[in-house]
């Protein structure tokens, strides 16, 4: 069972890094130095989608993190 755990911890761990670096858009060193356009936008599309993704998938990292530790405890 353990063993599944930190196989799904991995699993959620790899997508969340990929769907955070797919969103690197305005992001960066030259933003820092006034290379970004720094107006308000909405997200949309698949910008909004990785988004959600992400936090969906931070919220699936934490709460996997917390069954492995009290399985772990006992």
């Amino acid at each position: 069972m353990i063993k599944t755990l930190y196989i799904i911890q991995l699993i959620i761990s790899l997508t969340m890094i990929f769907s955070i670096l797919l969103q690197n858009k305005g992001t960066g060193l030259s933003a820092t130095f006034g290379g970004d356009f720094s107006g308000f936008h909405t997200k949309r599309g698949i910008e909004k989608f990785l988004t959600i993704a992400t936090t969906i998938l931070g919220g699936m990292f934490i709460l996997n993190a917390i069954i492995i530790f009290i399985l772990r405890a006992q």
